[in-house]
């Protein structure tokens, strides 16, 4: 290992002075950034929900407001609204590339890659979408689950955390006149029985 390592070194030290300073050398060794391409989190969210509505299963929904929690069958027909604030705007790689920039890692932890959205510059105000994750089971090649945030107004954000083929939970969360954010109301809605 220790005669690689200064073998090593010679070579990346004689590669970084290939370059003769030539200005058309060094235009032609630079290359344009790729452009970003986004996980479509929309088009995975919109088939989640086509299959389900073709499943011919009724998910269940929990409510849960104030340490109380009432359940109740979701209708079919129901299901476009009970997701609606989730399927704007579109996420995908031609809309938002200007405003949020990705990064990718492997979490061992999780045994994920994950894949994370956050704002490149400051949003606009009518920008309601804030951050959004993707998670992906390195070993299958599937989704695991997508986390989204949104924020509905300065005191109130709405949080989804969707788990494939399995449920999804819509979390309320509310700033009080103190400043402190607490959780209003949660919704998990399950279709894996």
């Amino acid at each position: 290992m220790k005669i690689h390592f200064p073998l090593l070194a010679l070579v990346l030290v004689l590669f970084s002075c290939t370059n003769s300073g030539d200005p058309e050398a060094v235009a032609a060794d630079t290359k344009p950034p790729e452009k970003q391409k986004f996980f479509p989190v929309t088009s995975y969210l919109k088939g989640e929900i086509y299959n389900l509505k073709k499943s011919g299963i009724n998910p269940l929904k929990y409510t849960s407001v104030n340490n109380h929690t009432d359940s109740a069958w979701l209708k079919v027909e129901e299901l476009d609204a009970a997701f609606r604030e989730f399927l704007e705007p579109e996420i995908d790689s031609l809309n938002l590339v200007t405003l949020f920039t990705e990064k990718s890692f492997l979490d061992q932890s999780l045994n994920a890659i994950t894949l994370t959205y956050d704002p490149s510059a400051q949003l606009p105000d009518t920008m309601k979408l804030k951050h959004w994750d993707v998670y992906i089971d390195p070993d299958a090649n599937t989704i695991k689950r997508v986390y989204m945030v949104k924020e509905i107004s300065e005191t109130r954000s709405l949080q989804l955390t969707w788990v494939n083929n399995q449920w999804c939970k819509i979390t309320t969360i509310v700033i009080d006149e103190t400043g402190i954010s607490k959780i209003e109301k949660e919704e998990k809605i399950t279709w894996d029985f």
